[in-house]
């Protein structure tokens, strides 16, 4: 069923320097491969472009192996099974995986594990509020946020994938919520749309002082997504108690030279507070049951979600680069088709 078909793949092409470029990926074509025993073939529809894509094309361990030059490029994907060899894995089944930035992947369910979604659910939805972000924001948020009705809670990043998810859960917990982001479109979005109490655009505003005017008695949760400047000016108006929940850090991602840790870590000793880090990975057993939850959420309409999808398989390097000057509101995703 695959003769004369090609795979389409970008593979690591060289290790960023600074912020990542269309160059550091290149195109290549390989057949396509036919499923063994026990494996499925799955045709990727859409890919997800993701901040922790950047940190894997380094050469260094971390949470995951670094990528090797000449490796397809590592990244999430949604697609459908197109040739079975599993009778729990009819041809038809949409799934999720770690497929790679390539339009066909080779699973069988342990190497590279599947998820699968109820009827109804679509690439988009799969990959988005329901996938590797959604999840990081349902944990992250209440896990080891642990939000609590009056809570003050702010969320930089906020009008990406994780933090429009993480807002909105904690206002459904009875918070109120201040979200950071970088445009007025995204800051408008936050409030009128997704009922967030109020936004802070940082690139025009000075975060500290808007800090001071919305959380005059400081925060008590939050949920960051950047790193850098705007975590110390979190930092520094927390309150008793206070969570401070470390999911990602973009603003260090593409710097060079040795990058300096918060100031004002030592009001975590004043405060009696406490930050910590995470993967989501290491919830991955309860990903079902939290899917089942965001969906009861998604469909009573406390939670709207938002994805931009780029078209065209040859767009993903493109796109990586625009991921990381905040072209997307929402997920960001490349259809491959």
């Amino acid at each position: 069923m695959t003769a004369n078909r090609i795979n389409r793949q970008f593979r690591l092409a060289a290790r960023p320097q600074g912020m990542v470029k269309e160059s550091d990926l290149a195109y290549a074509e390989a057949p396509v491969p036919e499923p063994a025993a026990d494996e499925v073939l799955v045709k990727t529809s859409h890919i997800s472009l993701d901040p922790s894509m950047r940190g894997q094309m380094e050469n260094r361990a971390d949470y995951v192996a670094p990528l090797q030059i000449g490796d397809v490029m590592r990244a999430g994907g949604a697609g459908t099974v197109v040739a079975s060899n599993r009778a729990d894995l009819a041809v038809g089944t949409l799934v999720t995986g770690s497929f790679g930035m390539q339009d066909y992947c080779l699973s069988n369910g342990r190497d590279i594990p599947l998820r699968r979604f109820p009827a109804g659910v679509d690439a988009v939805t799969a990959l988005g509020v329901l996938g590797g972000t959604g999840m990081t924001a349902f944990f992250g948020m209440l896990e080891l946020g642990q939000p609590r009705q009056g809570n003050t809670v702010v969320v930089s990043g906020a009008a990406g994938a994780t933090g429009s998810i993480a807002g909105q859960i904690a206002r459904l917990k009875g918070c109120r919520v201040i979200g950071i982001a970088g445009s007025p479109d995204k800051c408008r979005w936050l409030v009128d749309d997704l009922g967030f109490d109020a936004a802070i655009n940082y690139k025009t505003q000075n975060v500290g002082e808007e800090l001071d005017r919305l959380c005059p008695q400081g925060i008590d949760v939050y949920f960051d997504n950047v790193g850098g400047e705007i975590l110390d000016a979190c930092l520094a108006r927390i309150a008793m108690h206070a969570r401070v929940v470390i999911c990602g850090g973009i603003s260090r991602y593409n710097t060079t030279g040795p990058i300096p840790g918060p100031r004002n870590y030592f009001n975590l000793v004043y405060r009696r507070a406490r930050m910590e880090g995470f993967i989501v990975i290491d919830y991955a057993s309860r990903f079902d049951q939290a899917a089942g939850e965001m969906k009861q959420w998604i469909d009573a309409g406390l939670i709207r979600h938002r994805a931009t999808v780029i078209d065209g398989f040859t767009a993903l390097p493109k796109a990586l680069v625009q991921l990381f000057s905040g072209v997307n509101t929402g997920k960001l995703l490349v259809k491959t088709d």
